[in-house]
């Protein structure tokens, strides 16, 4: 194990739009000497908002890696950070980035509190178990409420939020916080070098009560999740040291049985080097993440590698880039073993080998580059060419899987084509490009029609991947109006049997199978396949031909040839020739039987349902509930936050284009919205008959 492993960090920035991480990065890199001077989201100019989208919108799109250290506790520890995106339309980019990191920082709003998006990167980061700290953010705006969040986090993200720190004063009074474990006050002073220095002080008198009382909860939470500390605390609390303490309490967030909450103003230049700290003292290192687990593809056992520069090399590419002049960069966290330049590694999905030829430690869109890279570390590196998000590469002859990513299915599409003739080849290899980059954009192409669509998730994401078109790869296209991807789904169970025969002058084709098709069970999205024959019937090596029929049909729906949701098979019975059968004809007998018997089966048509989330003043509640009812949305709840209305709905995305700007009009412009992907679920009949009409043409 290389001796600064438990002195390095892999974390992630995450949380809801306008939260405030980009801001928090940006001091993060002020203060650790990486830059010089402050870049702004708002002037365009933040070092990790690379792309021109991003200063142009001010928001992050895609999750920029950086390397940084800290000097702690005379100790140099090193940092990775990820900085998210907190638009909805991006979360497969804080999806894939918290499946490699060993903690998180979850940045709040001191107003907005917990909103929308930062339930959904916390459910993310529950689904990856990666241990966070809580960073209430912006405690110099105006109508900012430490506490109120505080409780927010305990009881809409059902966690156990532990204040290390309160506040000494709000909104523009806000000037410093008390630290708890050790009862110091801290004040930053505003003049004083851009928030470099601060002073130690006496905490205020008329926060004395209100620092014991956190004090004891704190102590009291940190106990509660070990018995030895309980014990040791019972008999003597004086004996327990702050460093001791310390050691506690970052066990007890590992093991994610607390939050430990922390405050500051990123803008204001306050908190963000006690945040610092509290990475280094808190959160795992990979050491504390321990040994990795992953399937043996020769023999599907389970195996295990240390996180030790000594091992084999295992290693996942969690995400794909293209740089215009360094070429396509494979984003990876190496588990075990060494990453070298020159050496061979091993694509465990292709199964070829393939030479490393630069390695890259990268700051936002800069690379430095390195001969090698350790276990534990994250890196980019150039040469990999068939790689693809999620894979796993390992050293030559040492096979390893690791558990790949998951990723949503794109609920929105437009059509396009180039604009020339001549940019038809580019936009081939532009597309291909960005959906290597990207694995919740898809393409795809209507062969009887012969039109291209391209597939996402949101106005938004769609928008800006038409930017990147013309920008980056200098293709013009014409854009057709938003699509939205419906599904079909089937609601009964059908009896079939499919025989297929064919003589073609020689060897002919015959496979004949009983298969019971219907729905699949609920929450299974796929292809549900049993096979329940016995005696023989159809030789065994001819049953996953039958699977694999099914799979492909199951792309086209058999009411207007939109993907079916789940499907559920039985293969009860069925017969074969010694001669003729073979294994496309038993592929080709399913495609035939699903289209037969699916149509028997009362095919629905599903649309995609949206959670949305409006923040409104009082006094336009009523039209915005109003609206939403037009738009056949359904009203599931309504808060009140911060002296404004919270109206929570869920509504089919088929209606909610250009929500926005209605929006904006009904409220003046003072009430902002939040839509994520929910459920798909049945249409309307009348509704689904004019789908219908206008996809096929046939009334």
């Amino acid at each position: 194990m290389s001796p600064d492993l438990r002195h390095t960090r892999n974390i992630g920035i995450m949380a809801h739009i306008d939260a405030g991480k980009t801001t928090t990065t940006e001091r993060v890199l002020f203060y650790t000497g990486i830059t010089h001077r402050i870049g702004e989201v708002h002037d365009g100019a933040a070092t990790m908002d690379w792309m021109i989208q991003e200063q142009e919108r001010g928001i992050t799109i895609t999750s920029a890696a950086t390397t940084t250290f800290w000097n702690h506790n005379d100790h140099e520890y090193k940092i990775n950070i990820i900085d998210t995106p907190g638009h909805v339309d991006f979360t497969v980019e804080v999806e894939r980035s918290l499946r490699v990191l060993d903690g998180a920082v979850a940045i709040f709003c001191a107003v907005g509190g917990v909103e929308p998006q930062s339930e959904t990167v916390w459910r993310q980061a529950n689904k990856y178990k990666v241990p966070r700290l809580a960073f209430i953010n912006k405690m110099d705006r105006v109508g900012s409420d430490y506490f109120g969040v505080v409780q927010e986090i305990q009881d809409k993200l059902g966690s156990n939020p532990v204040p290390l720190q309160i506040p000494i004063g709000s909104e523009e009074n806000f000037e410093g916080i008390v630290d708890l474990i050790e009862r110091k006050a801290i004040v930053w002073k505003e003049d004083q070098e851009m928030g470099m220095k601060y002073e130690y002080c006496e905490i205020p008198e008329d926060l004395i009560d209100t620092v014991e009382e956190w004090r004891e909860k704190l102590v009291e939470a940190v106990c509660v999740s070990d018995d030895s500390l309980l014990n040791k605390f019972l008999e003597d609390r004086d004996s327990i040291t702050v460093e001791e303490f310390m050691e506690y309490t970052r066990r007890a967030t590992i093991n994610m049985d607390i939050v430990p909450v922390l405050c500051g103003s990123a803008f204001k230049n306050k908190g963000i080097q006690r945040m610092l700290d509290a990475i280094c003292d808190l959160l795992p290192s990979p050491v504390d993440i321990g040994t990795v687990k992953g399937i043996d593809p020769k023999t599907d056992q389970e195996i295990t590698r240390e996180p030790r520069d000594d091992e084999p090399l295992t290693g996942l590419v969690f995400k794909i880039a293209t740089d215009p002049f360094v070429g396509r960069l494979a984003y990876v966290r190496v588990y075990s073993g060494k990453l070298q330049e020159g050496v061979m590694a091993y694509n465990n999905r292709t199964g070829k080998k393939e030479r490393i030829s630069r390695i890259y430690q990268m700051h936002a869109n800069k690379q430095n580059p390195k001969k090698e890279i350790g276990a534990g570390d994250i890196c980019a590196v150039v040469g990999l060419k068939e790689l693809r998000t999620g894979d796993t590469i390992t050293s030559v002859g040492k096979p390893m899987i690791l558990e790949s990513i998951d990723f949503p299915e794109p609920v929105i599409g437009i059509a396009i084509e180039p604009k020339t003739q001549a940019d038809i080849d580019k936009l081939g290899i532009a597309l291909n490009k960005l959906a290597e980059e990207d694995p919740t954009f898809q393409i795809r192409s209507d062969v009887e029609s012969g039109q291209t669509t391209i597939n996402g998730m949101g106005e938004l994401h769609l928008e800006i991947l038409m930017d990147r078109l013309s920008r980056e790869f200098k293709v013009e296209c014409n854009v057709g109006t938003p699509r939205v991807n419906y599904k079909e789904a089937l609601t009964i169970e059908v009896k079939h049997r499919e025989v297929f025969k064919k003589q073609t002058g020689g060897r002919g084709k015959f496979a004949d199978i009983e298969v019971f098709i219907g729905p699949a069970d609920e929450h299974n999205k796929g292809l549900e396949f049993k096979n329940e024959i016995r005696g023989g019937n159809i030789p065994r090596e001819y049953i996953p031909s039958v699977e694999k029929g099914f799979k492909n049909a199951m792309f086209n729906g058999p009411l207007a040839g939109f993907a079916i949701e789940g499907l559920k098979v039985r293969l009860t019975d069925g017969s074969f020739h010694s001669v003729d059968s073979d294994q496309l004809s038993f592929e080709i007998c399913a495609r035939q039987a699903f289209k037969h018997a699916a149509s028997k089966a009362k095919p629905v048509m599903l649309e995609p349902i949206m959670a949305v989330e409006v923040v409104t003043p009082e006094e336009y509640m009523g039209d915005v509930i109003s609206d939403l009812n037009k738009r056949r949305g359904q009203v599931e709840g309504m808060d009140s936050k911060a002296g404004a209305r919270v109206i929570k709905a869920k509504v089919p995305l088929s209606e909610q284009f250009g929500y926005v700007t209605v929006l904006r009009t009904l409220s003046s412009g003072r009430a902002t919205s939040t839509m994520e992907f929910s459920h798909y679920e049945p249409m309307p009949t009348g509704l689904a008959k004019e789908i219908l009409e206008q996809v096929t043409g046939k009334s």
